[in-house]
C-alpha cells in the first residue's frame, strides 16, 4: 500500500473483478491491500475504523452479544460508517474495500504493545463473530475455503450415520440436528470443544454443528491475527521512518483503547481508614475479593498485589499511603518490617514509576484481567465472573446480599461468557438502579461511577467517612441519571473522535 499527498487513482475494475477482490462481507485479512491511496483517505479510513471498533467494544459490554438488540445496534453502526456487514447487498465493493484497507491501517497503529494488540484482536474477533452469525448458510462453505480453513460440511447420509453420537455430544435435539449443518474438522482444531466434552470424535476428526463452529473460526482468526501483528511490529521501524505516517499512527494508538485511569486528579483524596467501607460500597467484585483476602490472610501473591495495588493507585492512594497500607497489613501477618522494606517496598515504588525504568504503571482493565494471568491455587486475582467456579460465585454473591433472582441473572450471563455484562448487572443490583447508564470496561470506572452515584454526582471527599444513606428504589430521576450518563459517554466518544479528526486535518 502506497500513499500520496494529493489526488490519486483508484483501481477501476469490471463487475466480475470487483466481486473477485472481495467475495464476502467478512474475511480473515490474509492479503494486504496493494493499491495506492492518498493520505487523506488513509486518515479518514483510520478514523472510521477506530469509531467502528469502539462501537463494537461499547455494545459488547452494554448488551449480551448475539442478542437481537446487540445485532441490530451494531448493524446500525456499521451501516452508518459505510463498512461491509451483510451478503447479497448491491454495490458492496466500496464498503468491503474500506473494511479491508482500514483493518490493515490499524494493524500499524495497534501492533506496538501487548495491551494495544489485545484490545485490537478482541474487537476484531467480535466484529467477525457478528458478520459470521448473519452469513447465509449457503455462503459459509465458500467463506471457509477462501479463508484457507479445511472444514467441510458432511452429507446428510454421513450425518444420519452419526446422528445419535452428535446429538449426545452437542446437546442438539434430533429435529434441530436435521436442520443444522455439521462440519468435519481436524481434531487439533477443536480442542476447546473436546475439553468441554461438547463434540463427537472419530478417526482423528471432530464432527461440529454449525452453532459451535464459530468458536473454532474465531480461534483460528485470533491465532492468525496475533501472528500477523507480531510480524507487523517487527517491520514497524520502516513505516515509522515515514514522517507523514508516524504522528498519525502514534496518535491513534495512544488515544482510543479507553481511559487508562492512571491520573484521576483525586490523588490523596482517599484515606486509608476509608478503604474497608469503600470496598463493600464501591469496589467491583474482583477488587472486593482481593481486599477481603488481604485482610484475612495479611498477604497477597504477586498477581494479586499488582492487580489490587494499581487499582488503589488509580482511585487516589499516594505512594506514601500505599507503602503504609501494604506494610501495616503484612506486619499483621507476622512479617518482619525489615523484610517488608527489603522485599516489597521496591515493587510498590516501581509500580509508581519511582524505580527501575521509571514506568508509571496503569491499573488493569477488565479485558486484561479476563484474558491474562489466570489465578492458580492460593491466588485471589483475576475476574470472579471469569475464573470462579459457578457454585463458589453463587455463594459469594449471596454473601454480598444479591437477591436469588439477581444471582440467577448474573449466573446466566456468566454461563454465556458475558463477564463484563455480568459485572455491570452486579453494579446495578448493589446500587439499586435499573440501568447503570455506562458500558463497563475497567474496575476503576466501576469505582468512579459508584462514587458519583452515591455522592449525588460529586467526587469523593477525603473527609467524608460516614456511610452513605441507602439509595431509594429506582425512580424517574434514576432513569434520567442513567440516560444522562449514557448520553455523556456517547458525547465523550464523539468529542474524542472530533479531536482526532481535527488532529488529522491540521
Amino acid at each position: 500500500m502506497q500513499f500520496s499527498g494529493g489526488r490519486w487513482k483508484k483501481l477501476r475494475l469490471a463487475g466480475d473483478q470487483r466481486n473477485a477482490c472481495y467475495p464476502h462481507s467478512l474475511q480473515f485479512y490474509l492479503q494486504p491491500p496493494t493499491e495506492n491511496i492518498s493520505l487523506i483517505e488513509f486518515e479518514n479510513l483510520a478514523i472510521d475504523r477506530v469509531k467502528l471498533l469502539k462501537a463494537v467494544e461499547n455494545l459488547g459490554v452494554s448488551y449480551v452479544k448475539g442478542t437481537e438488540q446487540y445485532q441490530s445496534k451494531l448493524e446500525t453502526e456499521i451501516r452508518k460508517l459505510k463498512f461491509s456487514y451483510r451478503e447479497n447487498l448491491e454495490d458492496e465493493y466500496e464498503p468491503r474495500r474500506r473494511d479491508h484497507i482500514s483493518h490493515f491501517i490499524l494493524r500499524l497503529a495497534y501492533c506496538q504493545s501487548e495491551d494495544l494488540r489485545r484490545w485490537f484482536i478482541q474487537q476484531e474477533m467480535d466484529l467477525l463473530r457478528f458478520r459470521f452469525n448473519i452469513l447465509p448458510k449457503d455462503k459459509i462453505q465458500n467463506f471457509l475455503k477462501d479463508s484457507h480453513l479445511q472444514f467441510e460440511a458432511i452429507s446428510d447420509e454421513e450425518k444420519s450415520l452419526r446422528e445419535e453420537e452428535i446429538i449426545t455430544s452437542s446437546s442438539l435435539s434430533g429435529a434441530q440436528l436435521e436442520m443444522e449443518s455439521v462440519y468435519k474438522i481436524p481434531f487439533a482444531d477443536a480442542l476447546d470443544l473436546f475439553r468441554g466434552r461438547k463434540v463427537y470424535l472419530e478417526d482423528g476428526f471432530a464432527y461440529v454443528p454449525l452453532k459451535d463452529i464459530v468458536a473454532i473460526i474465531l480461534n483460528e482468526f485470533r491465532a492468525k491475527l496475533s501472528k500477523a501483528l507480531a510480524l507487523t511490529a517487527r517491520s514497524l521501524p520502516a513505516v515509522q521512518s515515514d514522517e507523514r505516517l508516524q504522528p498519525l499512527l502514534n496518535h491513534l494508538s495512544h488515544s482510543y483503547t479507553g481511559q487508562d485511569y492512571s491520573t484521576q486528579g483525586n490523588t490523596g483524596k482517599i484515606s486509608l481508614d476509608q478503604i474497608d467501607l469503600l470496598s463493600t460500597k464501591s469496589f467491583p467484585p474482583c477488587m472486593r475479593q482481593l481486599h477481603k483476602a488481604l485482610r484475612e490472610n495479611h498477604h497477597l501473591r504477586h498477581g494479586g498485589r499488582m492487580q489490587y495495588g494499581l487499582f488503589l493507585k488509580g482511585i487516589g492512594l499516594t505512594l506514601e499511603q500505599a507503602l503504609q497500607f501494604w506494610k501495616q497489613e503484612f506486619i499483621r501477618g507476622k512479617m518482619d518490617p525489615d523484610k517488608f522494606d527489603r522485599g516489597y517496598s521496591y515493587n510498590i515504588r516501581h509500580s509508581f514509576g519511582k524505580e527501575g525504568k521509571r514506568t508509571d504503571y496503569t491499573p488493569f482493565s477488565c479485558l486484561k484481567i479476563i484474558l491474562t494471568n489466570p489465578p492458580s491455587q492460593g491466588d485471589y486475582h483475576g475476574c470472579p465472573f471469569r475464573h470462579s467456579d459457578p457454585e463458589l460465585l453463587k455463594q459469594k454473591l449471596q454473601s454480598y446480599k444479591i437477591s436469588p433472582g439477581g444471582i440467577n441473572q448474573i449466573l446466566d450471563l456468566v454461563k454465556g461468557t458475558h463477564y463484563q455484562v455480568a459485572c455491570q448487572k452486579y453494579f446495578e443490583m448493589i446500587h439499586n438502579v435499573d440501568d447503570c447508564g455506562f458500558s463497563l470496561s475497567h474496575p476503576n470506572q466501576f469505582f468512579l461511577e459508584s462514587q458519583r452515584l452515591l455522592n449525588g454526582g460529586k467526587d469523593n471527599k477525603k473527609e467524608s467517612t460516614q456511610p452513605e444513606t441507602p439509595q431509594p428504589k429506582p425512580s424517574v430521576q434514576k432513569r434520567k441519571d442513567a440516560s444522562s450518563a449514557l448520553a455523556s459517554l456517547n458525547s465523550s466518544l464523539e468529542m474524542d473522535m472530533e479531536g482526532l479528526e481535527d488532529y488529522f486535518s491540521t
